[in-house]
C-alpha cells in the first residue's frame, strides 16, 4: 500500500513539474519572473500578462528594463511617469505611419499603470 502511495505522489511530482516546465518553455513566464525579480522598476502591465508579455526593445542603461513590449492585443511603451507607467495601443491599429518602436507615431494611445 505504502508503495503504490509513493509511486502515486511520485507520478503526480513529475506530472506537476513537466508541466512547469512545458509552461515556462512555451510562454514568457521564466523570462518575465527573472525581469521581475531583477530590476524593480520593472512591470508587466496590467492589461497583459505574465505568461504572454514580450520586452522587444531594452534600455541599455544601468537598469535593464523594457522600453517596448507587446502581447497578442497591444504594444506597449514604459514611460515611467507618476501618473502612468505606460503607453499602449492595439497591435490592430490604424494610425497613418505606424512604427511599433517610436512610440510617437502611435495615435490615440491609452495610459495604464498609475504608481
Amino acid at each position: 500500500m505504502k508503495a503504490r502511495l509513493n509511486k502515486w505522489l511520485g507520478g503526480c511530482i513529475a506530472a506537476l513539474l513537466a508541466a512547469a516546465l512545458t509552461c515556462s518553455l512555451s510562454t514568457n513566464l521564466a523570462s518575465n519572473a527573472m525581469m521581475l525579480l531583477l530590476d524593480g522598476s520593472n512591470v508587466i502591465p496590467a492589461e497583459s500578462s505574465i505568461f504572454f508579455f514580450e520586452p522587444y526593445v531594452i534600455n541599455q542603461g544601468s537598469s535593464n528594463y523594457w522600453l517596448y513590449g507587446r502581447d497578442r492585443r497591444n504594444y506597449y511603451h514604459f514611460i515611467y511617469r507618476q501618473d502612468a507607467a505606460y503607453v499602449y495601443i492595439p497591435i490592430q491599429n490604424s494610425c497613418p505611419g505606424f512604427d511599433h518602436t517610436n512610440a510617437r507615431t502611435w495615435c490615440q494611445a491609452r495610459t495604464g499603470g498609475g504608481r
